[in-house]
């Protein structure tokens, strides 16, 4: 019995290592990200990033959950045609701000200024530049994770695995394990929409952290390296031609 590569959940991440927020449909631009995707950042202190010049900068200037693992107890949400990031934490709203004016930035600025203070290296500042995305990946693309390896590496770590804890733009279904790093250099088909896969996505110790809780519970890139020699888990893909992805979807390799 042979099964279809199926889309089942789209995320994207408004801001650098805060919440995702699950989408139904989304529409991609050819060279693109996801709309909104790591729009905005948080630096950690004074910052070399320059809005006028933006160019890719290691996550350690920006609040992520590789080193912050506090962010992840706060539940996020942005509004697109507002433009503003609401800040939840235990179900109560604690900071809310239109990112795109400077008295909402420093709304939010402010409450990670107390809520982070002692993991900063200075104020924080909300950064921005109009299509720059705040990727760990220099390039502009989206992830994908295969829910079949998550599943495998259930397995071999003995424990439920968040597939959040690899923050994916797209969740795939029916498939063999760790099929992804097959496709490097090939293209996938959804509809009209191509995908150029290039890259596997190398783990760092954000995996660590679970998204639900914040708590730092697992060795992720450790398992992966006892387990295959590597820390690799999940595929880098270019927008090669844009078009519509939405949940339910069936991905062919074109």
């Amino acid at each position: 019995m042979t099964t279809t590569p199926t889309i089942t959940a789209l995320y994207r991440y408004p801001v650098k290592g805060l919440s995702p927020e699950p989408l139904t449909a989304v529409t991609l631009e050819p060279g693109g990200v996801f709309p909104f995707d790591r729009a905005y950042a948080i630096e950690n202190g004074p910052g070399r990033f320059d809005p006028a010049a933006p160019r890719h900068l290691p996550k350690i200037h920006f609040l992520m959950l590789m080193r912050d693992e506090r962010l992840a107890t706060l539940s996020t949400g942005f509004d697109d045609e507002t433009t503003t990031l609401t800040v939840n934490r235990d179900g109560r709203q604690v900071a809310r701000g239109n990112l795109e004016t400077p008295i909402g930035r420093q709304l939010v600025e402010q409450f990670f200024a107390a809520y982070m203070k002692g993991s900063l290296r200075g104020a924080p500042k909300v950064v921005r530049s109009e299509g720059h995305s705040f990727s760990d990946m220099p390039a502009r693309c989206v992830h994908i994770v295969n829910l079949a390896s998550v599943r495998d590496l259930e397995r071999i770590a003995g424990r439920r695995i968040d597939p959040l804890r690899f923050r994916p733009n797209v969740m795939l279904d029916g498939l063999p394990a760790w099929e992804e790093f097959r496709w490097l250099d090939k293209a996938l088909a959804v509809g009209d929409t191509r995908l150029s896969v290039f890259h596997r996505t190398k783990r760092c110790d954000a995996t660590n952290v679970d998204p639900a809780n914040g708590a730092r519970d697992m060795a992720i890139p450790a398992i992966l390296q006892r387990a295959f020699g590597h820390s690799d888990f999940g595929v880098y893909a270019k927008v090669a031609q844009g078009g519509q992805l939405a949940v339910g979807d069936a991905l062919t390799i074109a």
